[in-house]
């Protein structure tokens, strides 16, 4: 009996037992999936950290590259020569070997290993410019409706100063591979910005079909339909491809879309945050919307991008940021309500917001199909569409057909600007003087922020010196000075360059009555005069 007793004791101890110990194996299974959560988290974190310092450890590596590019675009200057002349439509031959710190694109993108030069893109024309302080890169891609790059790049290039011109670029990415659009886009913007892209401060490139993988099997996430998903997974690869092209090119990395308006000051205003910026900042929004006005530095492009081909199938281009932006500063293993205050907090010096904004969304109808977005920055202010200066007393005239209440004598005064239908040849825009003045200087613009296109094309500046005997002497004999003269005695002294016309006015030719804007042929567009300034020794 007691042999029976002390086997079972052991048993009924065994047996109360075990459901203690099954619980505590469940509850170590729960704890290790939270560790193994926070494994995951901080694993990654560290594989960013040390992609950063990888990063910069690079640096040499991307200026060989550039030495490289420089030496085939001197064996090649052939494609970019000439760009008045017909379109060079041909893909410029860059070193076809990754820098060290692009290789794990194959990762990301596996079908890559196959295309190895998809990662190159097909550079239209540009002048292969480096080594300048800002770099804003434009994607573009077809539209349902409206498409707005020409005015955006009106906007961009709108009282830009010839010495900003020389130190940025404007890189034009035309996401397509419908070989026809590409081109008809990148005729456009030759016509239309003809001394830009001459100049280099205008690129425009396009990418290999073989560049995007198989977008039809992408799995719907974030409750968002399959042609969402396709949108906005293309972008991320869209915004990637733009930025690894753009990266070794400049200092700073300027992220813009194809359908906005820029304040006229914008380079020197994103200058001036920048340099105030004592701490060690990753994003300076220009903007609150979207991805429009995001500036980097560009030595961080390599870890933003491969952050996103991480999870570009996963989210938008601005949630990726966001988030990595968390990974880099946040704590998981803070509680909720810590993390979240922590979070954002430490977010915000790295992300960091400059107001007022500088780009505003102009665009209705989405690169989406279907999709109406009526998006405005508060924060971008009111639109300045015209400038004042305190211009002599005159008479004005003009044969063009005024539209609505935007006359000439307001822009005159600074009250409004001036804006009419499309001049035809032979329409003229008139200042009479009250009384002849010496005139030191002139300044014409056209067009403005909300319409920058709305320019004055094959227009001369003419002006009448009051001096009757030297009048008839022009008319009889022709011009005594460097200015041809008309055949009612005016002399042509200037013309509209890209929307502008400004100049000095040799004093020889004595009091002035009259400055007159003759235009010479038809033009496709309305015309806006935003400013106009007359200087003379008296004001």
């Amino acid at each position: 009996m007691r042999l029976r007793l002390g086997q079972v004791l052991p048993a009924l101890c065994l047996g109360a037992a075990f459901p203690l110990l099954w619980y505590a194996v469940w509850q170590r299974s729960r704890g290790n999936d939270l560790d193994m959560y926070q494994h995951h988290l901080l694993e990654l974190q560290q594989r960013l950290l040390y992609a950063d310092k990888e990063n910069k450890k690079r640096s040499h590596e991307l200026s060989s590259a550039l030495d490289e590019i420089k030496h085939i675009v001197a064996r090649r200057m052939n494609i970019t020569n000439n760009h008045t002349g017909d379109l060079n439509w041909k893909e410029l031959k860059l070193p076809r070997k990754l820098p060290m710190h692009l290789t794990n694109i194959y990762y990301y993108l596996p079908h890559l290993q196959e295309y190895e030069d998809a990662v190159f893109p097909n550079v239209i024309f540009g002048q292969q410019r480096t080594g300048v302080s800002l770099v804003m890169g434009i994607p573009t891609v077809k539209r349902e409706k409206q498409n707005y790059l020409i005015d955006t790049l009106h906007s961009l290039l709108y009282q830009l100063s010839e010495e900003q011109k020389k130190d940025c670029i404007i890189i034009v990415f035309i996401a397509e591979v419908d070989a026809e659009y590409v081109k008809s886009v990148a005729e456009s913007i030759k016509t239309s910005f003809p001394r830009e892209v001459q100049s280099g401060v205008l690129e425009v490139i396009s990418p290999p079909a073989s560049y995007y993988p198989d977008l039809s099997n992408l799995k719907e996430t974030l409750g968002d339909s399959e042609d969402r998903v396709r949108w906005r997974t293309k972008q991320n690869l869209d915004y990637s491809f733009l930025m690894l092209y753009a990266q070794p090119k400049g200092t700073f990395y300027l992220q813009l879309e194809d359908d906005i308006i820029a304040k006229p000051d914008f380079i020197e205003s994103i200058k001036s945050f920048a340099a105030q910026q004592s701490q060690d900042w990753m994003v300076l929004e220009f903007s609150q919307l979207g991805f429009i006005g995001k500036l980097f530095k560009s030595e961080d492009l390599p870890l933003i991008v491969e952050f996103f081909l991480m999870f570009y199938k996963d989210k938008p281009i601005d949630w990726l940021i966001d988030h990595l932006l968390w990974v880099k500063v946040c704590n998981p293993e803070k509680d909720a309500v810590s993390i979240t205050t922590h979070c954002e907090k430490e977010k915000s010096k790295l992300r960091i917001r400059a107001k007022p904004s500088l780009f505003q969304h102009m665009g209705i109808f989405s690169s989406l199909a279907g999709k109406i977005q009526n998006l405005k920055d508060k924060d971008f202010g009111k639109n300045l569409l015209h400038k004042a200066h305190n211009n002599p007393p005159a008479k004005v005239d003009t044969s063009l057909r005024i539209y609505q209440q935007y006359t000439l004598e307001k822009v005159y005064k600074g009250q409004d600007c001036f804006w009419a239908f499309a001049p035809v040849a032979g329409d003229y825009i008139r200042f009479t003087f009250l009384n002849p003045l010496e005139v030191e200087k002139y300044l014409f613009r056209s067009g403005n922020m909300e319409h920058p296109g709305d320019k004055l094309f094959n227009t001369t500046v003419e002006v009448l010196p009051a001096d009757e005997m030297l009048r008839k002497e022009l008319v009889d004999n022709g011009s005594k000075f460097n200015y041809p003269a008309t055949k009612d005695g005016y002399l042509k002294i200037g013309a509209f360059e890209n929307g502008t016309a400004e100049g000095s006015i040799n004093q020889a030719i004595g009091r002035i009555e009259a400055i007159r804007l003759s235009v010479s042929s038809d033009s496709p567009v309305w015309a806006i005069l935003s400013e106009v300034l007359i200087k003379t020794s008296e004001n």
